[in-house]
């Protein structure tokens, strides 16, 4: 099936699911990049969303919100800082991530995705202890850095999100979690992302981005690397530039835990998810595990 800019509703897509069918696998979408602070991606990032779940997939959202979190430091005065490709997160900051993650970025893409349906319900890793994280080492150039509260997650409770799921709803993560110290943390969403990837046995993980994919020689090529194993981006993963760096790692951990695949696409393009998930061939950079051949 080849998938070209399809509509929330359209009747092509509808028809790969038949009334009462049971719905397959689990699609987990990290939505971030420019997509989130462009209006006329945001809308076709919701149908796109809306259409995998009338094609009978289970989709599941996982978003960021970097740009409108920097926007809103800016206003108050607070610094914004970023070490080891992670946003640098002092208590002061924490307090406007959970306020921006929580108290707009979510809503408004619940928003969009409802205004196709009673779809989309909001939640944060804090929920129903959904996500618990630790704090998150960091190093630069050899040396340990100090990036505050940002967490990594060391353990997923799906079971909210599966009730959701069994409910046809489509749940729609924050990345905030707590840690079992009673601290909130930052988690970034791209590790986010994978995490309940593999903690929901999903078939496949898509990372939205600002460029084309994974490039075979950053800066001196633009030229996307298709596809490769786990084991080849292994060996990549300490070379790479550090926006590019929690998405590929996030790939990485995702197929090692039993995702079947993992997509970086361009969110810059209009249906890039629908394109990814449901298209003959996925754009962008595909990560496979190991036994999966790349020819």
């Amino acid at each position: 099936m080849t998938v070209t800019a399809a509509r929330a509703g359209d009747p092509s897509v509808q028809a790969l699911r038949r009334p009462g069918e049971p719905r397959g696998g689990v699609v987990v979408v990290k939505f971030g990049g420019n997509a989130m602070v462009d209006a006329r991606l945001q809308l076709t990032f919701a149908q796109d969303v809306v259409e995998l779940w009338h094609a009978g997939l289970r989709p599941v959202v996982v978003h960021g919100g970097g740009p409108q979190i920097s926007a809103m430091l800016d206003r108050l005065g607070l610094e914004t800082r970023f070490a080891a490709g992670l946003r640098v997160t002092t208590p002061e900051t924490m307090d406007v991530v959970r306020m921006v993650l929580a108290g707009r970025v979510q809503r408004e893409l619940v928003g969009h995705i409802n205004a196709h349906g009673p779809f989309a319900v909001g939640l944060t890793g804090e929920d129903a202890h959904t996500m618990t994280a630790v704090r998150r080492p960091a190093r630069v150039d050899g040396r340990a850095v100090d990036i505050g509260l940002v967490g990594d997650v060391v353990d997923v409770n799906p079971s909210m999100v599966r009730a959701l799921l069994e409910q046809d709803h489509i749940p729609v993560v924050s990345p905030v979690a707590r840690g079992t110290d009673g601290q909130v943390y930052n988690v970034n969403a791209d590790l986010a992302a994978a995490a309940l990837a593999v903690a929901l046995d999903a078939e496949r993980l898509v990372m939205l981005t600002d460029v084309e994919g994974l490039y075979a020689d950053w800066p001196h090529s633009t030229e996307v690397i298709g596809r490769l194993t786990a084991r080849a981006l292994d060996g990549l993963l300490s070379g790479l530039a550090s926006g590019m760096l929690p998405k590929m790692e996030g790939c990485l951990r995702a197929v090692r835990g039993g995702v079947r695949t993992a997509h970086v696409v361009d969110g810059r393009e209009p249906h890039a998810v629908l394109r990814s998930v449901l298209g003959e061939t996925s754009p962008g950079t595909t990560v496979v595990p190991d036994a999966v051949t790349t020819s």
